[in-house]
């Protein structure tokens, strides 16, 4: 039987911004941009999510005179990454042989 998958990890940009964190564990909302190719509105609604979720947290703050928003993956959203990876590989595992 196929293992059921995180609904909040199963969107692609929300996976994309766990993926990044996992490698890199904090990273600044312009990097996350960057790398996902997202629209601001758009990563902000999915942070959001992830946040409310308690698999980042965020901080806000200023550089100089700019508005800095961090974001840090926590133990439970590591954790929920790691059961989705595991979920996702349980599909292959299940494939019938040729």
């Amino acid at each position: 039987m196929f293992k059921p998958l995180d609904s909040i990890l199963h969107s692609e940009l929300r996976l994309a911004i766990i993926s990044l964190l996992v490698g890199v564990r904090e990273a600044e909302f312009g990097f996350l941009k960057e790398k996902t190719g997202a629209t601001s509105g758009n990563i902000s609604v999915q942070l959001q999510k992830l946040l409310e979720a308690e698999y980042i947290t965020i901080e806000k703050t200023f550089k100089g005179n700019y508005p800095l928003t961090t974001c840090k993956i926590t133990k439970k959203g590591i954790n929920a990454f790691e059961i989705y990876v595991e979920a996702i590989k349980s599909y292959f595992k299940d494939l019938p042989s040729k």
